[in-house]
Formats: C-alpha cells, structure tokens, sequence
C-alpha cells in the first residue's frame, strides 16, 4: 500500500515543488503580467482546445478502424479524455490502461489490441511533432544544439519503429511472451502501415500538433508578446517531448521549464512573462482535459470508476499474463 501512494505522492510533489519554486522566484513580475492580460484569448484558447480533442478521438477512432473495430468517435473521443485525464493525475501515463480497459469492457478487444492502438497513436505523436519542431528549426536561428538533439532522437526513432515494422512481420517463434509481443506488431502494422492509414493518421496528427500550437498562440497573445510563430512552434514541440519523459504526472512542471527556456532563450521574452505563458497554456490544456474526463465518465456510466481502479492495478486477467 505504501509504496502504490509514494509510486504517485513522490512524482506529484515534485511537480508542485517545480512549480512553487518557479512562481516564487518571479512572483512580482507575474504579477504586473497578469495586469496586462486580454482575456479574449482566454476563450479562443480553451475553444481551439477543445477542437484539437475532438480530432485525437477521430484519429483514434481511424486507429480502432484499422483493427477492424468501428467505435463512435464520441466514444473514441471519451476515451482518450479519460485516459489523459488520469495522466494528468498519475505518473508513468498509467491512464493508458484505463483506455485498454474500457474497450476490453464495452467492445471485447484483446489486451494486445488495446495496447496497439495506443502504441500507433504514440508514435504518430511523437514523429509528427518533432517533424514540426525539424521544420521550425529551418526559421529560428542560433538554437542550441541540444534543442536539436531532443527533436532528431525521437524522429529517428519513430521512423526507426515504422521500418523495424516492415520486416517484423518475418519474425516467428515458440516463447508465449514474445509471441504475444509479435502479436502486437502485427496488429500495428494492420492499423498504421497501409498507404491510406499513413496518410489519414499521419496528416491528423499534424493538425493534432498544429491546434495544440496554436492554443499557445493565443495564451501569448492574451499576454499582448511578440514571438514568433516559428519560436512558439519550437517551444511546444520541446516541452512536449521533454513532458515524454514521466518524471511527472502529465509532465507538469517540466514541461513549463522546457517552453518558458525556449521562449527566454530564443526570443528573449522576459522569465517571468515565458513562464506564465507556459504555466497558462498547459492550465488550459490540462484544465480542459480534467473537465472533459469527467464528462466522458458520466457519459459511459459509473462502470468507468472500478476499472480506473483497476487499471491502476495493472492487473489485466488477474494478474497473469494475457494470452494474444
């Protein structure tokens, strides 16, 4: 029992530790930046966020597709809300059973099929944002090397997963634990590696990244700041890859260091104005996401609570290994 609550009190307090010490430092300055705010922004960010939702739960919908299951996007969409939302709370992205759960529940798919899905919608994630922060690299001069060497890792890695897929396929073998493993690369090679599923998952993960963006692009236009397009691109793309990371629960904390460094470093936007920002943007996004779950739980039935629980648990099939 005491270690499953340090497993999430330890990760939490360093995030609020991160966070506290960040505002004391600039307090003052926060502050007179908060006398200076147009809070229209204020509701286009949170409406631009709630579009960018909409489509990761169409996207996921396209995934579930591909292995031959057709899930409402509204579904879809309740889903991933619920899943990201106990991200927001817990660490290591525990929330990703939750959703292996529910459709285990609701639509008897397999564990492997779970899992899969939420791997293709990983890496899709990551290659398209780090293709956005390679682009954004062609527009900001004198970026520091390691902003570099966090965007080209993990490009070359998803590509790396996506060729390693292709000849995956030829692989066979006895043990049950690596066979349910080459399982799981069948099914996603089934639901990402044909042409029509590259360009669709592809494509909307672009725009995903793209609206997320843009929900900054208003919390720094809500703090009347000149930066450009192309920093705040970088920004996001480097505090979400650095958020990868599951120091902490929704990478709070971290994530804010990443974008407030990048905007400070860059474009030279005072600290305490580049850490409001950051502080702001990922409040909406994980303000918006905390609302949504809830909806989407009263929206699937109280069933959803024991098998948060139980996803927490990690104990599919009661704690033995799931056959494929």
């Amino acid at each position: 029992m005491y270690r499953k609550i340090s497993t999430i009190l330890i990760p939490t307090l360093i995030a609020v530790g991160i966070i506290g010490y960040m505002l004391y430092l600039v307090w003052g300055e926060l502050l007179t930046a908060l006398q200076h705010i147009v809070p229209v922004y204020l509701g286009i960010a949170i409406i631009i966020c709630l579009a960018a939702w909409w489509l990761r739960g169409w996207r996921y919908h396209r995934i579930l597709l591909g292995l031959n299951y057709r899930i409402k996007v509204v579904v879809t969409t309740a889903c991933v809300f619920i899943s990201q939302t106990v991200n927001v709370i817990v660490p290591a992205r525990l929330g990703d059973f939750v959703r292996i759960f529910i459709l285990k529940h609701d639509y008897n798919t397999t564990y492997s099929e779970g899992i899969s899905s939420i791997v293709v919608e990983r890496v899709f994630d990551i290659i398209a944002i780090s293709v956005l922060g390679a682009v954004s690299l062609w527009f900001v001069p004198n970026v520091p090397s390691w902003f570099k060497l966090i965007i080209i890792v993990p490009l070359a890695l998803g590509f790396g997963f996506l060729v390693f897929l292709i000849f995956a396929g030829k692989l066979t073998t006895q043990n049950r634990y690596v066979r349910f493993i080459l399982t799981m690369l069948e099914e996603i090679r089934r639901a990402s590696l044909s042409v029509r599923s590259m360009v669709i998952l592809g494509a909307s993960s672009i725009v995903i990244w793209i609206i997320d963006i843009l929900v900054c692009y208003a919390v720094v236009a809500m703090f009347e700041q000149q930066i450009p397009f192309a920093v705040i691109v970088l920004a996001i793309v480097i505090g979400n890859l650095v958020k990868a990371v599951p120091i902490t629960p929704g990478g709070i904390g971290t994530y804010e260091i990443a974008v407030a460094t990048t905007f400070y470093e860059i474009a030279g936007v005072a600290y305490a104005v580049a850490f409001l920002i950051a502080v702001v943007d990922d409040l909406i996004k994980n303000l918006v996401t905390l609302a949504g779950g809830v909806v989407s739980i009263y929206y699937l039935g109280d069933w959803v609570i024991p098998t948060i629980k139980s996803a927490m648990n990690a104990k599919p099939n009661g704690g033995k290994t799931p056959d494929p």
